[in-house]
């Protein structure tokens, strides 16, 4: 029997990779040793050191990597967290924020300029509301030490004014002290990238900037689009050498995420008996709004990859074949 391909692989942990990380899905003919990392630490550690054979990817990341030549990774297309993103933005109720115009001239926090969520919650507001990245003024939290733009070199867009936030304090600290009149999202997950970590969601003078209930609801209609954050890479040299480890381990995630879904359908049967499920029941389990695959993604992917290139970042808009294993884009 030949031996298995031994790999490395950092996940976040949630229902869609617990099965991979407690090692009760595993790809054919690979054996994974698995690390669990918040996302912000992970994404760092792998551009930085590249220390993981596989691992989660900050997609914006990986496209700004990918504009400026050939990277050490080949991309998955397995997406293990989807969010409106925009909709974690939070206000100051003193600063007059009332709807996404009123953010034109305020001072905004951000954990990272150039991470997944702060893409689409500034392409969201400038292309959804009206307002431009340029209107606001950002201050960034994590250090070009500790960030995804210290290894992909990150500059401020023309236009744009990003400030670095002193080590000595954070977003959460400046929000409460009146110092940022709002920050695009926020962040308190202990790890080696991001410092804040008062409690927000407990300050009364402190709000969402949306309904979340309702603007979810009227994006998405509009859009077609659930937010993109994380994809899945393979080392490079790791992929030229053995190719098919590609698809072999797109089809374990995928195993993972059907038991996921699975299970789901077993609990409506055991809740409304079999024979009792409606129809927007069951038009809701024959949709997988976590599915993976690039030909089903394409949109929201595309359009990340195009806000990415016109919010500056990228020097080029970068060609979903640029990033993806040639093996999957069919899938």
């Amino acid at each position: 029997m030949t031996d298995k391909l031994e790999l490395s692989i950092a996940l976040s942990e949630n229902e869609n990779t617990r099965a991979i990380l407690d090692g009760r899905i595993s790809p054919d003919a690979i054996k994974l040793h698995p690390t669990a990392l918040h996302p912000s630490e992970m994404f760092w550690r792998q551009l930085k050191f590249a220390e993981f054979d596989v691992s989660e990817m900050s997609m914006s990341s990986l496209t700004i990597a990918t504009s400026q030549g050939k990277t050490p990774w080949v991309a998955i297309p397995v997406f293990t967290t989807r969010e409106f993103f925009h909709l974690r933005i939070l206000v100051r109720s003193a600063s007059g924020i009332e709807k996404p115009a009123d953010l034109k001239g305020k001072r905004v926090g951000v954990p990272e300029y150039q991470q997944t969520a702060a893409i689409w919650g500034r392409g969201v507001l400038q292309h959804e509301f009206g307002v431009h990245p340029r209107d606001m003024e950002f201050f960034m939290e994590r250090t070009p030490e500790t960030s995804h733009g210290g290894s992909t070199g990150f500059k401020a867009p023309d236009g744009v004014t990003v400030h670095q936030i002193p080590a000595t304090t954070n977003i959460g600290e400046m929000m409460v002290r009146g110092e940022l009149d709002a920050t695009l999202l926020y962040l308190t997950n202990p790890n080696l990238v991001d410092r804040s970590r008062i409690d927000l969601s407990k300050d009364q003078r402190i709000k969402p900037l949306f309904d979340r209930a309702a603007e979810g609801k009227r994006y998405f209609a509009k859009t077609g689009i659930y937010q993109i954050n994380h994809g899945m890479v393979i080392r490079r040299s790791i992929f030229e050498r053995y190719p098919w480890a590609a698809l072999n381990i797109y089809n374990a995630f995928a195993e993972a995420r059907a038991r996921v879904i699975r299970a789901r359908d077993t609990a409506l049967h055991r809740h409304y008996e079999p024979g009792l499920i409606g129809d927007d029941v069951r038009r809701a389990l024959a949709t997988d709004p976590m599915a993976y695959g690039v030909k089903g993604n394409r949109k929201v992917l595309e359009t990340v990859t195009q806000y990415v290139h016109e919010q500056g970042l990228s020097g080029r808009r970068v060609a979903l074949e640029d990033m993806f294993a040639p093996s999957t884009m069919d899938l």
